[in-house]
């Protein structure tokens, strides 16, 4: 192994620099943290492993750790400490350091050590070169380890790697558009653009001059040529979002575009020719719709040349823990806010619910909690109070419905069943919630709960709620 020595005292130094060269390994030294970053700085090869003092001048061995590791050193980093210093040395391993050894050491203690680093090399490297590296687009990106997000990430490297079209399957907010995307940005059009439209979220009688365009004078209202999405997508990837919420007749059209490469605006007779990649992604069983003759046939088999089916997050479980610290870290640069992570009872209570809104329902639950939580720690109750918030509205509707038909037909009832109400209440509460969370100050609760100040302040004025009584002194 390539090894760095960093440490101030000059005979330690020596001592163990001579000890792991004596074991055929190669030596390099720094004379404290500072040094050790300036030494890897103009060092070309890369260093597998750092031996850190705790206690050094300038630059201690902690603050040289987290130096490393902000900077995305991959390097194994072992602390020499004291018998005094074990504490800090502990509190480092918390920060990413592999292992610490006790001063002074003797050599069969060293060469144990030296042993294990190096098969987690050798299992890294091999974890290195079998798993895909996968590219993903700006901020997106796929967390998780489990071997069900595993298995997707591979077949995402193998679809990257060809042309044909893709039917993503997946229930709702399983992330069917950021697999989308990685494909794309990891094949060979990933220069190119990368078009989605959400087929069920746009008229019917709109989704055609949609994809396809039209042309000045078309039909009326159409006074100036527009340019369709696939039109925009050539040479690069269209995605088709809720595919299955399309029209027969729209299913036909968009048949001829993969089958015959080329596509006709509407009020145009010049065919024009289309280079383009199709992913398709639905959250409904298109064999079912193909039996309800909802779908075509040869449109299904032209899409699923090659399928990928994403698992719930319910059925993957163990990556929870890992998606919460990355929505924490992203909540924290959006609402600067600075909450550590979230309580050992908040992940398990997490890993038990059953997420039938999957990851899209985690994210919305973790950011309530930014606005809710007023210590730096996400604690179990604050989840509870957020993600059982819908649920417990609409355990209380049918609790009041059945009150409603058992007992009488009054008023008052009609009145708590009504959606005006709950949703004003809802209002209220939320923005009680937010204020209080930001200390009653206007622009920052505006900023952070994604409400136009406007908005708020009318909001505001009309619950009655009064923000300078969260103002603390």
């Amino acid at each position: 192994m390539r090894i760095l020595v960093v440490d101030d005292d000059e005979t330690l130094r020596f001592t163990l620099s001579s000890n792991l060269k004596n074991l055929n390994h190669e030596v390099i030294t720094a004379f404290d943290g500072q040094n050790a970053l300036d030494v890897i700085a103009k060092e070309t090869a890369e260093v597998d492993l750092i031996f850190l003092d705790v206690n050094m001048p300038r630059l201690s061995g902690l603050e040289t750790l987290c130096k490393l590791k902000e900077a995305k050193n991959n390097s194994f980093c072992v602390m020499l400490t004291a018998y005094a210093d074990i504490k800090d040395a502990v509190y480092a391993i918390k920060k990413g350091a592999y292992d610490y050894i006790e001063k002074p050491f003797d050599l069969d203690s060293l060469e144990s050590l030296l042993q294990e680093v190096d098969n987690a090399l050798n299992l890294l490297k091999q974890i290195t070169f079998s798993a895909p590296k996968l590219f993903f687009y700006k901020d997106s990106t796929m967390i998780g380890d489990s071997s069900e997000i595993t298995k997707v990430y591979e077949i995402i490297d193998r679809l990257s790697k060809v042309d044909s079209s893709v039917l993503i399957e997946g229930e709702s907010g399983t992330g069917k558009e950021l697999v989308a995307r990685a494909i794309h940005y990891n094949s060979k059009r990933k220069k190119q653009p990368f078009v989605a439209i959400n087929c069920g979220a746009i008229p019917e009688n709109l989704i055609e001059s949609e994809l396809f365009g039209f042309e000045k004078g078309s039909f009326t209202g159409a006074s100036q040529k527009k340019i369709g999405k696939i039109q925009y997508a050539e040479g690069g990837t269209l995605f088709l979002d809720e595919i299955g919420d399309i029209s027969l007749s729209m299913q036909v059209k968009l048949l001829r575009v993969l089958q015959e490469k080329n596509f006709t605006p509407l009020g145009s007779v010049k065919e024009i020719p289309s280079n383009l990649r199709i992913i398709a992604a639905t959250n409904k069983d298109l064999k079912k719709l193909i039996e309800e003759e909802k779908f075509r046939l040869d449109l299904y088999y032209r899409i699923n040349v090659l399928p990928i089916k994403l698992p719930p997050l319910r059925e993957r479980k163990e990556d929870i823990p890992k998606l919460v610290n990355h929505l924490i870290e992203k909540f924290n640069q959006n609402f600067d806010h600075k909450i550590k992570g979230a309580s050992d009872a908040s992940l398990e209570y997490l890993k038990n619910y059953s997420w039938p809104g999957n990851i899209r329902e985690l994210a919305n639950v973790i950011e309530r909690c930014f606005i809710f939580e007023k210590e730096d720690i996400i604690h179990k109750n604050t989840l509870i109070k957020n993600l059982e918030l819908c649920k417990s509205s609409s355990k209380e509707m049918k609790k009041e419905n059945l009150s409603y038909s058992q007992e009488d037909s009054s008023e008052k009832h009609a009145e708590e069943l009504d959606f005006q109400t709950m949703k004003e209440n809802f209002e209220k509460n939320f923005l009680e919630a937010a204020l209080q969370s930001n200390l009653g100050k206007i622009n920052q609760t505006a900023l952070r709960t994604n409400i136009p100040k406007v908005t708020l302040l009318r909001k505001i004025a009309k619950y009655a709620i009064n923000p300078k009584k969260y103002i603390r002194s």
